[in-house]
């Protein structure tokens, strides 16, 4: 079920953003069917009537949607859409006999050239995969007590790794450096014992010796091992690098399975890389290829010299190897450095004597299998691929050149979205890989791009050629001697007829073919509609346009100089020469505040509306004139007033009339009055209104605020004193109606006896 799944996500995905990106870009026309399908957007018409008169053939290749606009028939469309193809997609699982991490495992793209194509890979680190290790040691004198450390640790080992999962094999490998000056003595005594010391005993120098091809034998490792002796060489630095390449590539002799590889690498010191083999004089550069003798040593280290670093990086990526390197705290910063540079690469600290080699493995591991490196491989030019990640821990990347998600746990699932663009054409099918860094699995992807035009079987003296050329794609490809878009013109012999013919139909030997706006056929100009003359030249519908039409609407077009209507003038003629709508109110032209401009009155600055009948501002604009001409009736106010008041009139109201004064100011009250019978401004003014004394504004407004805040108080006080009252009241009321009183004896009560005799009676 998920297989089907990620089949419809796929198609849906791709399909629909193949046809959004083509018709959203638009097109630019090209003069074939195979270049038009180059660009991205664009489709091409290879019906035969479709093209209209002097239409080139380049009008052929435009968007789907113009196309079926201009009436090209559906099935005359060519406009092939990208779409994927899922060749294989098994699901993901975790069976130990067949494990599959990453899915799908192979596609077939057909994509056009600029449009990008996307699709999903899903990525779930299994549990139990299997694991291969080679365990590669430096041998020099100082990793003596390394040594006889690791002589012990192969059963701790396995048993680290076998908590991850039960497959595990372990092989071993050990290097020193190249058995030449200045690296190795050549004295004969130091060859054969190369210790510094004669008290120990070391066997000769080697570059690098494969000593047991990976296995699944504990004791077989703890055997191989225990039999290596420590060697030696003269300088520091050694020869890893060369030991690193030979144990990547020479894989039938390592044994490597399509596992998980790892190549765990031990030294207490640097290393040689490429160029500093001249010192010994060896020149040649390393070739990256395997070359162990049956006996397993590197046999070609003094030929060859030290390999790059990125000659070792692709090994190691080729061969999906991840690399630990486990060496002493002094050398941490180079390998660290180098570390960068190599894909799938880890450093960890190891003790002087290994000691913690076991759990600098796990934890190495660990941290190389949790981050997932999606990366493509042998990708031919012309693609441009880019990944976006969207891992488990909620983090998405954007488009990069690779995809990656770290800390991912055993069974997590990570996703990533491919993009693959095509730049040009592609010869032919091309294949490249997408996988994660440093494990076998691989997804294989096929591409081919929609360049080719499927029009039909090309039709040889097509009579739309005029039987003088074959028609494929709607164009005509003429015969021998024979010219023209439509193979009409006949050829002569001179090498130059083409240009002749074309000389023809320009006006001037810079000026385009046929003015641009037609096709050269037989040196005479085929136009297109609406254009017209010997080359093109008068565009009928190439006329100003005034309020959006041509002419104005009050003329006609002719070879793009308008011929205006009566009444009409103008380039354009949207000038019209009545004066109908400049009649003002009182009949005049503009209120005799403007000019009348093709029919529209253009006022004089300060008035406005269609007429000029009305002032801008009148207040604030004739304020200092108003002011000026008051100020001249006083013996020292200011006599000339033509500054402020200009071409205005002003005079002062009459009493007599009952006049409204709009402009109302602290010094002058005044109207402005427009509408004179000769056209002029009038300004009518008179004094402002007598000033109030306000002194006794003053203390009758505090007097009468005091009085009224008096009142405020006395009202609010009584008004919060009688809700007092009543409140009281109330309370009263209720308190009696809560009252009962008692009317039954109290028993503790005794009436008081009287006692009355007489004292004149007294018995005896």
């Amino acid at each position: 079920m998920k297989g089907l799944w990620v089949l419809a996500a796929i198609s849906l995905y791709c399909v629909g953003g193949a046809e959004s990106t083509g018709s959203a870009r638009g097109c630019q026309a090209q003069p074939n069917c195979k270049e038009c399908l180059k660009v991205p957007g664009c489709a091409w018409c290879w019906q035969q009537d479709f093209l209209k008169a002097g239409e080139p053939n380049e009008r052929r290749c435009d968007t789907a949607e113009a196309l079926k606009e201009r009436n090209c028939e559906k099935g005359y469309v060519v406009n092939p859409l990208s779409r994927v193809e899922v060749l294989k997609n098994i699901d993901l699982r975790s069976d130990s006999e067949n494990v599959v991490q990453l899915q799908p495992q192979s596609l077939h793209l057909k994509i056009r050239v600029g449009v990008p194509e996307t699709f999903e890979v899903w990525f779930k680190r299994a549990e139990g995969y299997p694991i291969d290790l080679y365990y590669l040691m430096d041998l020099s004198f100082s990793m003596k007590d390394d040594l006889e450390k690791i002589k012990n640790l192969g059963e701790e080992i396995l048993k680290a790794l076998k908590m991850v999962t039960q497959k595990v094999r372990i092989g071993f490998g050990s290097f020193v450096d190249k058995v030449a000056l200045p690296y190795v003595s050549q004295v004969k005594r130091k060859l054969a014992n190369p210790c510094p010391s004669r008290m120990d005993s070391c066997q000769p120098a080697f570059s690098f010796h494969n000593v047991l091809r990976l296995t699944d034998d504990v004791a077989d490792f703890t055997t191989r091992v225990s039999m290596q002796r420590i060697s030696g060489n003269l300088d520091s630095p050694e020869a890893g690098f060369d030991a690193m390449v030979q144990a990547a590539v020479c894989q039938e002799a390592i044994g490597w399975n399509n596992v998980t590889r790892i190549l765990v690498y031990t030294s207490d010191d640097t290393f040689h890389m490429a160029g500093d083999g001249r010192l010994a004089g060896i020149y040649q550069p390393n070739d990256g290829k395997c070359h162990l003798n049956a006996d397993g040593y590197y046999d070609k280290a003094t030929e060859y010299d030290y390999p790059s670093v990125g000659r070792l990086s692709r090994a190691l990526a080729a061969n999906n190897i991840q690399l630990i390197f486990a060496v002493t705290d002094k050398s941490v910063p180079s390998y660290q450095a180098l570390s960068k540079l190599i894909p799938r690469s880890v450093v960890g600290v190891l003790e002087a004597d290994s000691s913690n080699v076991v759990q600098l493995i796990s934890e190495a591991y660990g941290n190389l299998s949790s981050t997932i490196l999606l990366e493509h491989l042998s990708a031919p030019e012309g693609l441009n691929i880019s990944y976006t990640s969207k891992c488990s821990n909620g983090v998405h990347t954007p488009w990069l050149r690779n995809g990656e998600c770290s800390n991912v746990k055993i069974n997590e699932q990570v996703n990533f979205t491919v993009k693959v663009t095509a730049t040009s054409c592609l010869p032919g099918v091309e294949t490249f890989v997408i996988k994660p860094q440093g494990i076998g699995e691989a997804l294989k992807v096929t591409v081919e791009t929609l360049c080719d035009c499927n029009c039909g079987e090309p039709e040889e003296h097509s009579p739309h050629c005029n039987g003088n050329g074959t028609l494929s794609c709607g164009i005509c490809s003429c015969d021998e001697g024979r010219l023209g878009q439509r193979c009409k013109c006949e050829k002569h012999g001179d090498k130059d007829s083409v240009a002749a013919m074309e000389a023809q139909c320009r006006q001037t030997n810079e000026s385009q073919l046929c003015s641009g706006q037609g096709s050269c056929e037989c040196g005479a100009c085929e136009c297109r509609p609406r254009h017209r003359g010997q080359y093109c030249e008068c565009d009928d519908g190439g006329c100003p346009r005034h309020n959006n039409q041509l002419c104005g609407g009050h003329g006609d077009c002719n070879c793009s100089v308008c011929d205006c209507h009566a009444n009409y003038i103008g380039a354009d003629c949207g000038c019209s020469v009545l004066k109908d709508k400049c009649m003002g109110r009182d009949g005049k032209e503009c209120s005799r505040h403007g000019r009348c401009v093709c029919n529209q009155c253009v006022c004089y600055q300060g008035f406005f509306q269609d007429d000029c009948s009305e002032l801008r501002a009148p207040c604030k604009t004739f304020l200092e004139c108003a002011l000026c001409s008051l100020s001249s009736e006083k013996p020292q106010g200011e006599q000339n007033c033509s500054r402020h008041c200009g071409s205005v009139k002003p005079q002062r109201a009459d009493q007599n009339q009952n006049w409204d004064f709009p402009c109302q100011h602290t010094k002058v009250r005044f109207r402005v009055d427009p509408e004179t019978e000769d056209g002029s401004i009038r300004v009518i003014y008179t004094d402002p209104p007598e000033p109030i004394d306000m002194t006794m504004v003053a203390v009758g407004s505090s007097i009468s605020g005091i009085i009224l805040i008096g009142l405020a108080i006395i009202i609010i006080y009584r008004l919060l004193l009688e809700v007092y009252y009543r409140r009281e009241y109330h309370n009263f009321i209720n308190e009696q109606k809560k009252s009962r009183w008692n009317v039954d004896p109290n028993p503790l009560f005794q009436e008081a006896t009287t006692t009355v005799f007489n004292p004149m009676h007294i018995t005896d």
